[in-house]
């Protein structure tokens, strides 16, 4: 995700809890990187989130994410804050008061399901 917006022309500082992580940016990698958990309101400022224009919340966690999806936009007044929420009823619930969330069990259900589709003429009628 990192590299790709970086790629696009934003200017990106990943947060990650482990430091290997940066590793796997590989050694062209010219954007920020800060060592902590999302959660920890200094290492989010010392990771320059007062002047970011946009963020992505992707954890290991639903509630983690949630969380810190919703404290960079009140906090913070982050305009486009967009949250990964593997659990589909959550993700529409929270993109329903105003969250930006990418449901990626959602789209995999509606990926399989048309390729599912996609191998018959007519629908059966059994």
């Amino acid at each position: 995700m990192a590299k790709g917006l970086a790629a696009d022309g934003w200017d990106v500082t990943a947060v990650d809890e482990s430091e290997d992580a940066l590793g796997r940016l590989g050694p062209d990698w010219r954007g920020g990187f800060v060592v902590g958990h999302g959660l920890d309101m200094t290492m989010l400022e010392r990771a320059g989130v007062s002047d970011a224009d946009a963020a992505v919340v992707s954890t290991d966690g639903d509630n983690t994410n949630l969380v810190i999806g919703q404290v960079l936009q009140k906090r913070y007044g982050i305009g486009t804050v967009v949250v990964r929420v593997l659990d589909p009823a959550r993700a529409r619930f929270y993109a329903e008061r105003g969250l930006k969330t990418v449901c990626p069990t959602q789209t995999a259900i509606s990926v399989l399901r048309d390729a599912v589709n996609a191998t018959q003429l007519e629908p059966s009628e059994a």
